[in-house]
């Protein structure tokens, strides 16, 4: 016996798809945090070294924080799931649930990156900000993720506006 109505293959696709770009943003936004910023930051040390001279200088690199705001996307993107599943969702209104939360990451990654970036900034004298570069990349995507998400919900006005307008057959 299934706990969940059935659906649409296509609803399962896409939120499967939705759930794994936000596990895997999650998991690259981590590893932009936690290894490859603290590297490039202070070139020629190891993660090892960094992260030693921040505790011996007494910061935190709020490792905490970073993962309960990654790790709470995860489970945000897996209610998600069972709240679309659960209601029947159409694909349309789960793809766009999840552009729209995949667009929230910009946020997340900034908030989640604070901590890390300011204990390096204060340990070894540079600035806080993103010395890799890879979390450009992560804010493109979530800004991507929201103009599909404006262009989807669009057209889907356009569409319906355009089946309103058609004349019916008697």
């Amino acid at each position: 016996m299934s706990v969940l109505p059935k659906q649409p293959a296509p609803v399962w696709m896409v939120v499967v798809t939705g759930c794994g770009a936000i596990i895997l943003y999650a998991v690259l936004a981590a590893l932009q945090i936690l290894a490859l910023n603290p590297l490039a930051a202070v070139p020629g040390a190891g993660l090892s070294e960094i992260y030693g001279g921040i505790s011996q200088a007494g910061e935190s690199p709020g490792i905490p924080l970073t993962l309960t705001v990654l790790g709470g996307g995860i489970v945000l993107a897996l209610v998600l799931a069972s709240v679309l599943l659960w209601n029947r969702a159409t694909p349309l209104g789960a793809a766009l649930a999840y552009l729209f939360m995949l667009a929230l990451g910009a946020p997340a990654l900034f908030i989640a990156s604070f901590p890390s970036g300011m204990a390096v900034a204060d340990t070894f004298l540079v600035s806080g900000g993103d010395h890799s570069g890879w979390s450009m990349a992560l804010y493109l995507f979530s800004a991507v993720a929201l103009t599909a998400a404006a262009a989807l919900a669009i057209a889907d006005a356009v569409r319906r506006r355009s089946d309103e307008d058609k004349p019916r057959d008697a």
